[in-house]
């Protein structure tokens, strides 16, 4: 059979129908990989408005641009839409596309669930903004602190949109947990064993166990919650028995495992962009790789650092203190990795490599500052103050968004053919890099000087006029970068230099195949010689008696979890709309449980049911996932 025979065939088993059908029912990882990403980018940019509305209002003293009540409103959607609907699902994103190309495997391990997921998350995303389109968006923060959610303090329906929208996307990122878990674990190629894998696929790895045992507590606290809103429970309530640091103790369990969530994949993005520009391996490659790991295991010990002001004994903070103050060891020693592999490489300054240096200069002040409020009795002066803000956003911003924004410098090629425009690129990056820098490192000095956190407005002549009007002008220099960015993307898809196969010479297996990849993939499904394929000797698609092809149905290797050895074929099961049913099933009874249509209600469970069922039958072929 001639290759354009075998194209072809692959071609008919793995391609979706170029359909409204197909567009819906599709389970290929490549689509939905887009599609998470530009979904989180949607959020990003809703997030980001709204954060522009509160720094208008914040420009000058005695602003009324903004009420105190919608000021709440607003502080809270933005909080919630940038932390849980763009920070986490814009890497989920990256990692939908690349997991199953950077270890050779055809599709993820559940490609079904992979749907599934996609389909929950954007969901959970209209039912968060069902609430604020109903004029009942929640307040209380993106943090939610009871007793503020509590009904007597928020008797719309603004909570319970926030709380069933939280559920709705707790169930689609431990199912991506799960999908990524299995799929690294059993689908790596042959010959590509835990000493080989790429960085990204640790900090991937890493981030999904993280995240199965850290957001049942976020999933608890949001049921509890509810019963106590709407079924009349008490778990919160002091007067019968509740208490209100359960939701602090049970939010910050999650919430700190979160910060990681968020921040790890990142730091795999920059542990594969910053050695393919500075043109040679990662230095200390089993030091990151344990570093990653340790990360993830010790930030379940340091939640109760975001309590310190609640009070409690000095052994217990104690404790969290130093457990905060130890994990800044592992991000030192990723830190330290980048820097010596730039040192002691030739590194070419492209757009995705200044944004990935940016990155780390941003690192280090957010880890410094964030050393500060480990310390108890520096934590009690600037605890609430502005000086947390400008550490959260130096933390969660300057090492999630630059390093996602040098990861679309460097794979959008290999996901749309098509180049980025560097000079426009770099010029992105300096807008960027100085309106962040203007919008965040001032809120130190505010901090330190009281201005405290999540107000509307503030008195004239207290000093702190002309350092939120720079502030105000920094945020909206950054907004013009990102925007720079997108209109690049644009104009790329259409006019940028095409592609090629590997145009930053790159190492991993991604960057092998065509730009953008085929449906199947690789046409021969590769074997693993190093930690550097394409930097190595060995052709990992060398496959001259044609074994490696599996074009009888769609298959892909199942290989050991230690060493990738071959152990059996695995059945990809094919498109179908039952991901797409069973989530809007799940919407619609999560949607009627706000306003306690309890046939509604019963309906959609049954329906849910039903589908799950239907799903779950297993095929001739023995498919489930």
């Amino acid at each position: 059979m001639s290759k354009e025979q075998v194209e072809q065939r692959l071609t008919q088993l793995w391609e979706s129908p170029k359909t409204l059908w197909g567009a819906l029912a599709t389970v290929d990882h490549k689509t939905l990989g887009k599609r998470y990403i530009a979904t989180a980018i949607t959020f990003l940019i809703i997030g980001g408005v709204e954060a522009l509305m509160m720094r208008l209002q914040l420009a000058k003293p005695n602003q009324a641009l903004l009420g105190p009540e919608m000021y709440d409103q607003i502080f809270t959607m933005h909080g919630t839409t940038m932390i849980w609907w763009y920070a986490s699902p814009i890497l989920s994103g990256f990692a939908v596309f690349l997991v199953p190309l950077m270890i050779g495997a055809r599709d993820m391990a559940f490609p079904r669930l992979n749907a599934f997921t996609y389909w929950t998350y954007l969901l959970s995303g209209l039912l968060l903004y069902v609430g604020p389109c109903l004029g009942q968006a929640p307040h209380a923060g993106w943090f939610a602190y009871v007793p503020y959610t509590l009904r007597p303090y928020s008797p719309a329906h603004g909570t319970d949109f926030f709380n069933l929208a939280l559920i709705l996307l707790t169930i689609s990122t431990t199912g991506g947990a799960i999908n990524f878990i299995v799929t690294i674990m059993r689908l790596r190629a042959p010959g590509m064993s835990v000493n080989r894998m790429p960085l990204f696929l640790y900090s991937t790895l890493t981030t999904s166990w993280v995240t199965i045992f850290g957001l049942p507590p976020l999933t608890a606290a949001n049921v509890f919650v509810e019963l106590d809103r709407r079924w009349h429970t008490h778990f919160f309530d002091t007067a019968h028995g509740g208490n209100p640091l359960l939701w602090q103790h049970l939010f910050w369990m999650f919430g700190h495992p979160w910060v990681y969530i968020v921040f790890l994949p990142a730091t795999g993005m920059l542990s594969m962009i910053i050695p393919t520009f500075a043109r040679r391996p990662i230095v200390g490659y089993p030091y990151v790789a344990i570093s990653t790991v340790l990360t993830g295991l010790v930030g379940f010990g340091v939640w109760v650092h975001h309590m310190f002001a609640v009070g409690m004994s000095h052994m217990t903070m104690s404790f969290f203190s130093a457990a905060s103050m130890t994990i800044s060891i592992f991000t030192a020693v990723q830190v330290f990795a980048w820097i010596a592999t730039m040192w002691r490489g030739k590194p070419v300054l492209t757009s995705s490599m200044h944004f990935a240096v940016g990155s780390v200069a941003l690192l280090i002040i957010g880890g410094l500052n964030g050393i500060f409020t480990a310390v108890i009795p520096v934590d009690w002066q600037v605890t609430d103050t502005y000086f947390v803000v400008s550490h959260l956003h130096y933390v969660l911003v300057g090492i999630n968004m630059f390093p996602v924004f040098a990861a679309f410098y460097y794979w959008l090629p290999k996901m749309t053919g098509r180049m980025m425009h560097e000079a426009l690129g770099k010029v992105s990056f300096w807008v960027m890099f100085v309106g962040f820098n203007f919008t965040f490192f001032p809120m130190h000095v505010l901090g330190i000087e009281g201005m405290p956190r999540r107000i509307y407005t503030y008195a004239p002549n207290l000093g702190w006029d002309w350092v939120n009007m720079m502030i105000t002008i920094g945020a909206f220099t950054l907004a013009l970068g990102i925007l720079l960015s997108i209109i690049n993307f644009f104009w790329s898809v259409k006019h940028g230099q095409v592609a090629g196969n590997n145009p930053w010479f790159a190492d991993s297996m991604e960057w092998s195949i065509e730009s953008p990849p085929k449906p199947y993939g690789s046409i021969h499904l590769p074997t693993i010689a190093s930690r550097h394929p394409l930097w190595d000797e060995h052709d990992e698609e060398k496959d001259p008696n044609n074994q490696r092809i599996l074009d009888q149905a769609r298959l892909t290797f199942t290989t050991t979890w230690l060493d990738a050895d071959y152990v059996a074929l695995a059945s990809i099961p094919e498109d179908t709309i039952l991901p797409l049913l069973l989530a809007l099933g799940m919407f619609v009874l999560l949607g009627a449980l706000v306003y306690q249509l309890l046939w509604v209600v019963l309906g959609a469970g049954i329906f849910s049911l039903l589908i799950t069922g239907i799903w779950l039958w297993p095929t001739s072929e023995g498919q489930i996932g």
